[in-house]
């Protein structure tokens, strides 16, 4: 009796305690799920990539020669960077790295890709489309491309273009497959070019199709833009490019109808998703070459066909902004501006640029451009805008495109696998402008895929290393120069912003601290934090 007695007692305080426990966890998980859901946001996002955009380029860093109001008003309704960086200083890697978050010299074939280059970024990698699709997000790019479509025998023009953004991470896609001083002069729906006769297959090769073909060389006359170097062979549209091509003659399209259909194309994915989260990568072609605008922008600045596609860009921004006030959207979507690199103006066309420069700065007070590791090749305007959620300003936080997916993945709560965006950082706070929120500490910069050109900047030094010692080409002053400089050069950009002064010598403590790190991130194979380093040669 006594014995049943204490079972009984012993069930009810192993009851009570169980019950206690139980609570208890209720609560620690409610409270756990209320938190994750104040810190988790889900804004819609758009990234605005520019093309060959110089940090001097537009009138809200300092461009006087034209006026950019829907991108100043971005800056001015937003947080407007002056140290915002992109990480190559060429379209390939610079776009291959903002997807990935991954360096692009860690990369294979991610230099300037040709015509018909396969996928460069792999299905199954993870990519900033991929964490949002996986947050919930409807995603789609619309615009230039240049990453490789197909498996490795490359495009297959008339059939499937697969693998491409729709494997990892895109919802659907409408693009221009390479860039436009390419070939072919097509638009890709998702996986097949668009509107193609299959009476009039489309060919792409490497080599003249056939004797008669006609190109810049051969019927330069016929040219309605002159090239001055590299862009001689099939004509389209009355313009010369890189590459041959034959047929798919209903599938081309007009240079000067680009940006009108990028536009067309993103307000129709934004009304579609007006509903639930999207993410668009609007990527624009201008002011990449060749610069053919719309006829309604054609000299409607002073510096040629140059600046009237800058102005086509900022009639771009107008046109997203006012669909999402249209939509009444602007104050839960966060817009972020940028550029895949710095600015060049004679880029294999006679388009005036360089004629009708007058005073006007592309790449601002900094010296070099595209192609060049000089901060005028990757310090670009950076803008982000999050009405009533980022409070206008100017941030003098370093920041870069390779860190949108991280920072992305942390505002909707989204865990990155382990050996994924390798060098992306989560610098949520900074983007959004949060006091007490930092930037980068270093960055790493290159110019074109894997070639042995390098910069580091840390803090305000900045080291650049050329592993070929050859000859190479920077813009200074506006102009190309061919310069032979040592392997490693050492700048204080506080004092020296231009990059003028090799101070090397002066602070070989420095020189060497920069080396050894510029090392050790190109060889461990990932700089995020919790990454494995991974022994990589280059």
């Amino acid at each position: 009796m006594l014995k049943t007695k204490l079972i009984s007692q012993m069930t009810k305080t192993e009851t009570s305690i169980m019950l206690r426990l139980t609570l208890l966890l209720f609560i620690s998980v409610s409270l756990s799920l209320v938190d994750r859901e104040a810190r988790a946001e889900s804004p819609n996002i758009i990234v605005i990539m520019a093309d060959d955009l110089g940090y001097g380029d537009v009138s809200c860093y300092g461009a006087t020669a034209l006026s950019t109001p829907h991108i100043d008003r971005l800056a001015q309704e937003g947080l407007r960077f002056t140290s915002g960086y992109c990480s190559a200083s060429t379209c390939t890697p610079t776009r291959y790295s903002f997807l990935t978050g991954t360096y692009a010299f860690r990369g294979k074939r991610t230099g300037i890709a040709p015509p018909n280059a396969p996928a460069i970024i792999k299905p199954g990698t993870e990519t900033i489309a991929s964490i949002l699709k996986r947050a919930g997000y409807a995603t789609a790019v619309i615009g230039k491309w240049h990453l490789g479509l197909g498996d490795e025998s490359g495009p297959d023009w008339n059939g499937q273009l697969k693998p491409g953004p729709l494997e990892i991470g895109f919802d659907t896609c409408f693009l221009l497959p390479t860039t436009n001083d390419r070939v072919p002069q097509v638009y890709v729906k998702d996986h097949r070019v668009l509107n193609l006769d299959p009476a009039d297959p489309l060919w792409v090769g490497n080599k003249k199709p056939s004797p008669d073909h006609p190109t810049g060389l051969t019927h330069r006359e016929t040219l309605k833009m002159d090239w001055s170097h590299g862009h001689n062979s099939t004509i389209h549209n009355g313009i010369s490019r890189i590459g041959f091509y034959t047929g798919g003659h209903s599938a081309r399209f007009r240079d000067e109808d680009l940006a009108d259909k990028w536009v067309e194309k993103s307000v129709e994915f934004i009304e579609q998703n007006k509903n639930h989260p999207f993410f668009l990568f609007f990527a624009s072609h201008d002011i990449h070459v060749p610069r053919m605008p719309h006829e309604r922008f054609q000299g409607k600045t002073s510096l040629g066909f140059r600046g009237d596609s800058i102005i086509q860009l900022d009639w771009c921004v107008g046109e997203l902004m006012q669909t999402l006030d249209r939509l009444q959207l602007a104050e839960n979507t966060l817009i972020v501006f940028c550029s895949d690199n710095g600015p060049v103006l004679d880029d294999g066309y006679k388009d005036g640029a360089i004629e009708k420069i007058g005073s006007h700065r592309a790449a601002g007070t900094f010296s070099g451009g595209k192609y060049s590791v000089y901060e005028g090749g990757t310090r670009t305007p950076f803008i982000t805008r999050w009405k009533n959620r980022i409070k206008p300003g100017v941030s003098q936080e370093l920041v870069c495109t390779i860190d949108l997916p991280a920072s992305l993945a942390a505002l909707t709560d989204q865990e990155l696998p382990g050996e994924s965006c390798r060098d992306s950082l989560n610098l949520l706070g900074a983007l959004l402008g949060e006091a007490n929120s930092r930037g980068r500490a270093e960055l790493v910069q290159q110019n074109n895929g894997n070639n042995g050109t390098y910069a580091i900047r840390a803090g305000n030094w900045k080291l650049h290393r050329y592993d070929k010692k050859t000859a190479r080409n920077v813009v200074v002053e506006q102009e190309l120069e061919n310069t032979i400089v040592p392997q490693f050069q050492l700048f204080d950009l506080e004092k020296d912003p231009a990059e003028k002064t090799d101070v090397a010598v002066q602070f070989p403590e420095v020189t060497e601290r920069l080396q050894r790190r510029l090392d050790e991130i190109i060889k461990q194979g990932g700089s995020r934090p919790g990454i494995q380093p991974v022994d990589q040669k280059h």
